[in-house]
């Protein structure tokens, strides 16, 4: 099961990337023409936030399974020092956290906007502060930090 959720996981990270892009393609547009908001705009903003959640709640099953994990929690005074332990046992996590926060209170918070306008530009705020930190945070097959393939495979 664990490398099913892996994969799915490596998959799953496009239709965030995706959502949370046309998100802020959406939210920029709006703000920009001042352009009433729409039920379509309410619900990318809604959809966006969702597929966020569930690729979160993958991403926790995942770390709460996984054997990197478990030894670099194990052994933390060692693995501490091999930064692709420190990326998956401890940056990643919370990076990706961080960045859900961003996208859940981005999405909150302009549902509760009372200006169209307003709407738009908080939506694009904190999506974008969230995509900065996602596409830092993901282990990018030329990043540096830690390197796994664009997909997963079996």
């Amino acid at each position: 099961m664990y490398s099913v959720l892996l994969v799915i996981h490596s998959a799953f990270r496009w239709l965030v990337l995706g959502s949370v892009l046309y998100g802020i393609y959406r939210g920029g547009r709006g703000y920009s023409r001042r352009v009433s908001f729409t039920r379509f705009d309410n619900s990318i903003r809604h959809t966006t936030a969702t597929i966020a959640h569930i690729q979160l709640l993958i991403g926790y099953i995942l770390y709460f399974n996984s054997p990197l994990v478990s030894y670099f929690r194990a052994h933390f005074t060692e693995a501490r020092h091999q930064f692709d332990l420190l990326f998956f046992g401890l940056i990643h996590i919370l990076l990706m956290t961080l960045a859900i926060v961003f996208i859940t209170v981005g999405s909150s918070v302009s549902k509760r906007m009372d200006s169209d306008r307003e709407k738009f530009k908080t939506m694009t705020i904190w999506f974008s502060l969230a995509l900065v930190i996602i596409l830092t945070a993901i282990p990018w097959p030329f990043s540096p930090l830690a390197n796994r393939p664009y997909i997963r495979t079996f």
